[in-house]
């Protein structure tokens, strides 16, 4: 393989590859960069084991951590290193007990040619495609000078590329020894990170490459890393036609001018217990009618809460749950990232052919973002599922039962193509719930408000209230009634 060629090598780490527009470029060079427990080493597991699973050879060279450790915090992630090469440079228990006294030439002086001469060794030997070197600020204790300690460490990479290798190297940097000298020579510079918001990662620099900027979030757990790209929605299309879908109740279609289309964002508005999620659930079962397949998020309610509360109303989730046309995901907000939850979202899509996501509630959503921005997040999630032509439900809890009306409470108003909202009422004394439809962008809707109802026969929606007056205040009075 000739090294300046643009063949790409997988990272093993999906989300990070996306980032990386495909891998690392063959034949160059890495710095993997973070503080104590940011994942450097896990990373670089997940590179070897990935070039061993194609059948490469490739090379662990530890300057820290002994083999034997590596090799079982591997297993513990489910990586499989059996196939992998490994130079066991750390310094062993019996090195404590050793007195090293050198009179006239330096540490550096003495270590520095045998360490070198195995590491030679090691690569003719093994001949690897991907080294992975952990931590390269090592040898700088082998070197007399910062001027030497760079100019080995440039001869170090080119041999090493010029042995046609994919090279990976973490530093330990710190204001006594910063690493500003190997960021220059890599070809790649990757950041780790961890604060109070949790893990993320920046790819800094890929020379030859375009990739995608900023933080995105990252993970680490009992399955190694994992990568969440920001979403960007623009990069996301296909091709569709804005068709009608109805929702099986002829009063609310004649509402909603026939009902929703495909490829818009339908906000369900309304108070606490208003019916906003067993109306979601009655456009998910015309879904499944039409042999479509839904999703719904919840972040609030339990599922088995929500198939209870189906089976009350006559919806059927459970048959449509046996018959794979709906899936209810359970989303716990504090544990999930923005970024974890668009990728959730975009397998639904784009691997499972899902035609209406309906996402339980915005209040539950932005209990996720922590510290991040509401509305730019969920912008980016419902535009790209606008650009793949997925019928989006949102419900948007409000705070007031009755008195002045709102839409929401956030300011996430103009994402919505369709606003259909849900009011309580007092009418003589009586509780009472009406729906109506406030926007819808791609037609015409009815503008009356009707009464709403959900019983054990389903959702029933009566005729047009036209009787009553002030209905969005909350406590409306009939025509002609005295005041």
């Amino acid at each position: 393989m000739n090294p300046t060629t643009r063949e790409r090598l997988a990272t093993g780490i999906t989300g990070l590859d996306e980032i990386l527009h495909g891998g690392l470029l063959a034949g160059r060079t890495y710095l993997v960069r973070g503080g104590p427990g940011t994942g450097k080493t896990t990373l670089g597991m997940h590179f070897l084991a990935a070039g061993a699973l194609r059948g490469e050879k490739v090379l662990f060279i530890t300057l820290e951590e002994d083999e034997a450790r590596l090799r079982t915090d591997a297993a513990q992630i489910g990586l499989d290193l059996s196939n992998v090469d490994f130079l066991d440079l750390s310094p062993g228990s019996d090195y404590f007990a050793e007195v090293q006294a050198y009179d006239i030439f330096t540490p550096a002086e003495v270590e520095r040619e045998p360490i070198t001469n195995r590491i030679m060794e090691a690569i003719e030997q093994v001949a690897p495609v991907r080294v992975f070197l952990d931590p390269l600020t090592q040898m700088r204790y082998l070197a007399t000078d910062v001027f030497q300690f760079r100019k080995q460490v440039l001869s170090f990479l080119r041999f090493l590329t010029e042995r046609n290798a994919t090279v990976l190297f973490t530093s330990e940097s710190n204001a006594v020894t910063p690493d500003d000298d190997l960021q220059f020579m890599a070809d790649g510079i990757i950041d780790l990170a961890f604060d109070q918001y949790g893990r993320n990662l920046t790819v800094a620099k890929l020379r030859g490459s375009d990739f995608a900027g900023r933080s995105h979030a990252m993970k680490l757990d009992r399955r190694g890393m994992a990568v969440f790209p920001i979403l960007a929605p623009h990069e996301h299309h296909v091709t569709f036609v804005h068709a009608t879908m109805g929702s099986g109740l002829p009063e609310l279609d004649r509402l909603l001018g026939g009902g929703i289309e495909r490829g818009t964002i339908t906000f369900l508005s309304g108070p606490t217990g208003v019916g906003k999620t067993s109306l979601g659930l009655q456009f998910i079962k015309e879904a499944a009618a039409r042999n479509e397949r839904s999703v719904l998020f919840t972040l609030e309610e339990d599922r088995d809460m929500i198939l209870a509360r189906s089976d009350q109303i006559q919806i059927g989730a459970r048959a449509m749950l046996e018959k794979g046309m709906l899936t209810i995901e359970k989303i716990e907000p504090l544990q999930f990232t923005p970024d974890e939850f668009a990728q959730r979202v975009r397998l639904e899509v784009e691997e499972r052919n899902t035609r209406l996501v309906m996402i339980d509630s915005v209040s539950g959503y932005r209990l996720s973002m922590r510290g991040q921005d509401l509305v730019s997040q969920l912008h980016a999630l419902t535009k790209y599922l606008q650009n793949m032509g997925v019928a989006v439900l949102l419900t948007v809890e409000t705070a007031q039962l009755t008195g002045d009306f709102r839409v929401t409470d956030y300011e996430i108003s103009y994402l919505a193509d369709n606003i259909i909202f849900l009011r309580y009422l007092e009418i003589n004394g009586e509780l009472h719930k009406a729906i109506g439809v406030l926007k819808k962008r791609l037609g015409d809707f009815e503008k009356t408000l009707r009464e709403f109802e959900i019983t054990g026969e389903g959702i029933q929606i009566g005729k047009p209230l036209t009787n009553l007056r002030g209905i969005l205040t909350g406590t409306p009075t009939w025509v002609g009634q005295a005041g």
